[in-house]
């Protein structure tokens, strides 16, 4: 359920029509020793936040007026640096009193900043710091952050992949569909396509692919979804409560598609590795994601704890992961996998002295603070590290 301020950003967005999402990156509030700190906004959409196109060799800017919560109201500029090494526009000027964000600070780091734009020179804006929230927001807008940010349009049809293999596969995948499938039908659809569309798939750095097998399941998706609830919300609805029970349905199962789609693609690459494990088991009366290398291991007494691994499965990590050490109590070192995008200095000290370690995509690393990133783990490394121990045993 989404908090007040959740359920405000996801209703205006809806409203406006256009909104862009992205993770706050230490780069947007100037602790990475960059340019200057302001939200980096993307170039690839410029035409829907700015009257400048982004020319080499010109430093442009404009106005815009940017609603807060609570009606606080900033003047603010969108600068786009065309000039030496930079490329890149920037949302900045807010004020030293600024209440929604700590500059100069990593508190906000991992939080989303959602913009909704309502013109060229009006915005509103929401930072969100709780995971329901972040979830909610994605899902209700049917778009997803597998890059730097996402963008949502409601006069576009959903991205398809531009590959003609995948699309003519996941095409054939949708057209006899009559309700949605379990969510592993979309996930092995969706690994069975890239291995045949892919050369080498199977073999493609594990980073990349965890990345690919997300945002190819999602195109899947969209499309299924599409398919299925298309010609149900373009009828006429019965009544106020028929329509918020189609909403419901929708949105319910973009939620519980996104969650279990990861551990889906995290259970083929150990598959894939050989690594043993055993799926969200019971043990001790809890129901951790993943054991390695297995529930007879960890139930064994003599079984070394340092060979045994518990790893929690956290598409987003920001309130939701204590839980996971509480998972697995004979085992007091965890892992979390997870694709969040930062998270801030003292939320990752809290995690390292609960004896949570990270798991990350490589490509994720840099929008951490510098001091964090060092100790964080790559899909790579930490299939390699299981490796190791499985061969030593």
């Amino acid at each position: 359920m989404l908090s007040p301020i959740g359920d405000r950003a996801l209703l205006d967005a809806l409203s406006a029509g256009r909104a862009i999402v992205k993770f706050i990156s230490p780069n947007d509030v100037g602790i990475t020793g960059s340019h200057q700190s302001g939200f980096y906004l993307p170039k690839a959409v410029w035409r829907v936040f700015s009257p400048h196109e982004p020319l080499d060799g010109r430093n442009d800017v404009h106005d815009v007026d940017i609603t807060w919560p609570d009606g606080y109201i900033t003047n603010s500029r969108v600068h786009w640096y065309g000039k030496g090494t930079r490329s890149e526009y920037r949302l900045t000027c807010f004020g030293h009193n600024f209440p929604w964000i700590s500059w100069k600070s990593s508190e906000n780091v991992g939080d989303l900043l959602v913009l909704v734009l309502h013109s060229l020179d009006q915005f509103s804006a929401y930072i969100l710091d709780l995971e329901a929230d972040i979830e909610g927001l994605l899902a209700g807008l049917g778009i997803e952050i597998t890059d730097t940010w996402g963008y949502y349009d409601a006069s576009q049809e959903p991205e398809e992949t531009e590959d003609r293999c995948l699309n003519r596969e996941f095409r054939e995948f949708v057209q006899y569909l009559e309700d949605l499938p379990p969510v592993s039908d979309f996930s092995e659809t969706t690994i069975a396509v890239l291995r045949r569309c892919v050369n080498n798939f199977d073999n493609v750095d594990p980073d990349i692919k965890l990345l690919r097998l997300e945002k190819e399941e999602f195109v899947l998706y969209k499309m299924a979804e599409r398919y299925v609830f298309g010609p149900r919300i373009q009828r006429v609805f019965a009544s106020i409560d028929d329509f918020l029970r189609t909403a419901n349905s929708i949105l319910q199962s973009r939620k519980s598609r996104a969650g279990r789609s990861l551990e889906n693609h995290v259970e083929y690459l150990l598959s894939h590795a050989g690594i043993p494990y055993d799926i969200r088991p019971t043990l001790d009366g809890t129901r951790p994601d993943i054991v390695i290398p297995g529930v007879t291991q960890y139930e064994d007494p003599n079984f070394p704890v340092e060979d045994i691994f518990i790893i929690g499965i956290k598409r987003t990590c920001k309130d939701r992961w204590r839980q996971v050490t509480r998972e697995a109590p004979r085992v007091p070192k965890k892992h979390i996998l997870t694709l969040q995008r930062g998270v801030s200095i003292p939320q990752f000290a809290e995690m390292t002295s609960l004896n949570i370690s990270l798991v990350v995509p490589r490509q994720y690393h840099s929008d951490f603070p510098p001091t964090i990133r060092p100790s964080l783990l790559s899909i790579q490394s930490f299939l390699d590290d299981m490796a190791e121990h499985m061969h030593n045993d």
